[in-house]
């Protein structure tokens, strides 16, 4: 009885070295040439290495638009994740600038600002690629929807019993756009009391006028709530609108089309979507607070403008991203969220090869 445990136990010890030994072989097989390629563990570290990520610093207006974009870069570039990081448009490009942080694209509500703070140390070239407009919004339930137009808007805002609004110009850029396009409207209809009637007699918001620039004092509003509503967030006035609130509401184009509300267009001349007016759009700025004082809003064209950064860690895939933009694919999204593309997109400074055949590059 004691060899046969003897024995037992001899075959016990045998069998677990062999099972430790067929362990350890399968481990080391790691630095054999090929054998890496059996086992799970090197297979998914390849693939996670495989993988690209594409960053894209953009401005929050663009969020809709630029996820459809991403969804179509990512299905034509398999193993390609885009990487959508929305912000404010300076804060967008002062990631770059100031903080150093890489990123394959910037894009800007405001144009300008890339070559104002990026050119030519972060950045040397940039598109115009979609622009904005500001609107006059509202509901088939609005007093006399069916009698205005764009010659004849100001005269409805006018009327007894009509409630209209915008957002408020300390707080959100819609809001300090808003008085800039009644105030640029008296030049065009050649009636300077468009102002005065709409927004002084029914607010604290008055403007003055120095060497052909006016100056709309918008840092205390005080609307009278009657005929003149403002709000901190121009979302707000949308669902005033929708609820029947307000009869109009100013807004951005795009703004009207995601949330299905009518809209008046008015004139390029006014409306702060054309850079062929940007002389015109210049003549009138908004002052509103900042901190303990009030900062200046210059009149300028409501333009979105494109770059690959100089520190992108995939310029290449940047300049790629950004002609899925500027192309058909992009055109049909942008067009679909209310954001009518640039066709062709302007391009200025030294523009990609890539991208030429879809840009009117400009001196």
């Amino acid at each position: 009885m004691k060899l046969t445990h003897l024995s037992a136990f001899i075959c016990l010890i045998v069998a677990a070295a062999v099972l430790i030994c067929g362990c350890t072989g399968t481990t080391n097989t790691d630095s054999v040439p090929g054998a890496g390629n059996q086992t799970t563990a090197p297979t998914s570290t390849a693939a996670a290495a495989e993988d690209v990520q594409v960053k894209i610093f953009h401005a929050g207006s663009l969020t809709g638009p630029f996820e459809k974009v991403k969804a179509a870069f990512e299905a034509d570039h398999p193993g390609v994740t885009v990487l959508l990081e929305p912000a404010g448009s300076v804060d967008c490009i002062k990631k770059v600038t100031e903080n150093g942080k890489p990123a394959d694209v910037v894009a800007s509500a405001d144009y300008y600002l890339i070559p104002e703070m990026m050119m030519p140390d972060d950045a040397d070239w940039y598109l115009t690629f979609a622009k904005n407009r500001m609107v006059l919004t509202y509901s088939n339930e609005s007093k006399y929807a069916d009698e205005i137009t764009a010659e004849n808007w100001y005269e409805i805002l006018d009327r007894d019993g009509v409630r209209w609004g915008f957002s408020d110009p300390n707080s959100d850029p819609c809001g300090y756009r808003s008085p800039m396009v009644i105030q640029l409207a008296e030049s065009y209809y050649k009636n300077d009391q468009i102002f005065e009637t709409l927004v002084t007699e029914h607010s604290n918001i008055t403007v003055t006028g120095e060497n052909g620039t006016y100056t709309i004092h918008a840092a205390d509003p005080r609307p009278d709530s009657t005929s003149l509503t403002i709000r901190p967030k121009s979302v707000e006035l949308v669902q005033m609108v929708q609820a029947g609130g307000l009869d109009y509401a100013w807004e951005y184009r795009s703004v009207a089309v995601q949330n299905d509300l009518e809209f008046l267009e008015l004139p390029e001349e006014i409306d702060l979507s054309s850079i062929a007016f940007a002389e015109n759009y210049a003549t009138v700025r908004t002052e509103a607070k900042k901190g303990n004082g009030t900062t200046f809003y210059s009149g300028s064209a409501i333009v979105y403008g494109v770059t690959v950064p100089k520190i992108a860690e995939h310029p290449d895939l940047g300049v790629e991203f950004v002609e899925m933009l500027i192309g058909a694919t992009g055109q049909e999204i942008l067009t679909a969220d209310g954001q009518p593309p640039i066709v062709p997109a302007d391009g200025y400074g030294s523009v990609p090869a890539d991208l030429k055949a879809l840009v009117s590059v400009k001196a």
